[in-house]
Order: C-alpha cells, then structure tokens, then sequence
C-alpha cells in the first residue's frame, strides 16, 4: 500500500489517498482543530473498506465497492501519518483520536477489531482515544459484541462509540441510509451495554439536512440521556448530497440554536460541530477526494500534492 496523492494544509486538515492495487483506493485524513496545536489535539481518521456496499444519500464513499482492508492496510493509514509528524513514534499530543469513520461501515470488517485491540499496546500515546461510528447495519451482532470485548481493553473514557442516524424518525432515516440496520430498539439496547460508569457517552449523530427530522420526544422514546449524548452538525457539501437535494439546515452562516436547546431541555448533553469552512474545500469530507481523484483518471504520481478543486462546490456554485 502507498500513498498517491494528498491535498490540505498541515494546520487544518490533509487528505491522503493511498493504493493497494488497481481500482483499491481509500482516503485517510489527519487534522487539527485550531488554534490548538498538534500538541495538543490531532486527529486521524481512517477507512475500513475500499467504497462502501452502501449508498447513503449524503455519502461520496458509497458504491464501487472493492472489498475489505487487511489489518496491514488499516494500519498504514495510521502508521504514515505518525511517522510524517513524529518520526521517534512517540506521539507526544495530549488529545491523539483515531476515528473509525472514513470510507466505509466499520462493522463490516472484522479487521477493525484487531487494529483497535492492538492499538494501546503497538502505539507510543499516552493520549489516544478510539472512535467508532456505524449505520448499525443488520447482520453484524457478532461485530458488536467482540467491540464490546475490546473495548474492556481501553481506560474508561477512551473509547467513544458512535450511531449515525440523521434523523430521529425510523422512516426518513431508511431514506438516507437505504440498508437494512438495527432499530433504534436494538440500537439503544446496545448503547445501554456499551456504557459503563466513567465512559463517555455514547453519540448519536445527526448530520441535520431540510426535510429529515430531529425531535427530542422521538429520541427520548428510545435513547436514556444517561447513556447518550446528541451531536448536531450541517450535511456537508458532497456530490452525493447536492445530486439527492439535500440542504443544510444549518451552516456557519445560518446557526440552529433552537434544535440544540431543545435537546438540552429534553435532558441531553448537545454538541453542535461545525468544520472550518476551508475543508469543505480541501475535500475532506468522506469519499470525496477518491471521487475527484478516480474522475481525473487517477493520473498524479505517487507522493504528488494534489490539488482538489472544491472552491466552487463549497461556495455553492
């Protein structure tokens, strides 16, 4: 596996293709979130699967799908940027996250699960965190049950545990993400499993578009305040998401304070993420950069900076 092509900038995010063979690409990313220092916070963020046998309506790293990665090359996502940044292999970062949550549904790929448990022990990280973020796809209980063993490995509060839903309504979720998924019942079950006393919460997220739901009544059927948290942010600006007509309903511009206070009085912990705008146009939103790379005939050579060309899709041009 090596990498072909990257593009951003060292002081927000950078986006690295890399290849294990003809048509097997995946992204990975490394970012900071200033004005912290990488000292202080570093982020990397890695796939699982080469595309996605899912088409999620906002996801550019759906269809395509090339198969499942080794342990070897979900390492070298992690292992490239380490050794670009601090060749001694110690990574001195107060906050060091490793999300599992590029191109790909994690749970489909039992790999993951020896990359995490091997992580504490092969990485020089006082401050790592892992993060996991699924759709919940059917089929895959035994997944989820061996995360939970994992899991056991890591120091309370280290591993963060993500649903993706969207929306707070079953139907218009199944719209988002066409795939066969657990319930929000089976979901909140899990959830209930996965916390424990010291950890951190476990995240439902919304990536919040025009039309599709977030209701604190609908959560609070299902998802106990104890054991969940709420993450709110825009739909970012992918091709898939502009194809399907799916608008933001809220932006850097356009705040939406009115649904997180909602939330907060419904009895949840609330984040509202919003990216720096320059990475909607340095690409770096999932499947997007191996989109545009594959489109222009994959022709950069290995190592190349590689200029991504968002400007206009992220000005909404």
């Amino acid at each position: 596996m090596h990498v072909v092509a990257a593009t951003g900038r060292d002081d927000l995010a950078r986006v690295y293709i890399a290849q294990a063979g003809p048509g097997r690409h995946v992204e990975f990313v490394e970012s900071v979130q200033p004005p912290l220092p990488r000292e202080k916070k570093w982020v990397l963020v890695v796939s699982c699967l080469f595309g996605c046998p899912f088409s999620c309506r906002m996801c550019d790293a759906g269809g395509k799908y090339q198969g499942k990665l080794s342990r070897e090359e979900i390492d070298f996502q992690i292992d490239y940027p380490v050794r670009k940044r601090f060749p001694n292999g110690v990574i001195p970062s107060e906050k060091f996250k490793i999300q599992f949550a590029r191109m790909g549904e994690p749970a489909l790929n039992p790999a993951v699960l020896e990359a995490i448990a091997a992580l504490p022990g092969r990485l020089k990280a006082p401050g790592l965190i892992v993060s996991l973020s699924t759709i919940a796809p059917a089929g895959c209980g035994e997944f989820f049950q061996r995360l939970l063993e994992v899991k056991e490995s890591f120091r309370p509060g280290a591993f963060q545990f993500q649903f993706s839903l969207h929306s707070s309504d079953e139907q218009k979720r199944r719209e988002l993400i066409p795939a066969p998924t657990w319930s929000f019942a089976e979901m909140a079950a899990y959830g209930r499993r996965f916390f424990r006393s010291g950890d951190r919460k476990v995240t439902l997220n919304f990536a919040l578009a025009e039309g599709y739901p977030l209701d604190a009544g609908a959560l609070l059927s299902w998802f106990d305040p104890a054991c969940f948290l709420v993450k709110i942010t825009p739909v970012n600006p992918t091709v898939r998401a502009r194809e399907n007509g799916l608008r933001p309903v809220f932006d850097g511009k356009r705040r939406d304070g009115e649904t997180a206070e909602r939330l907060r009085r419904a009895g949840y912990e609330v984040i509202v993420s919003i990216g720096e705008l320059e990475e909607n146009a340095i690409g770096s939103n999932c499947g997007q950069f191996v989109r545009s790379f594959l489109a222009r005939g994959a022709d950069a050579r290995p190592g190349e900076s590689y200029s991504y060309g968002l400007e206009a899709l992220a000005a909404g041009d």
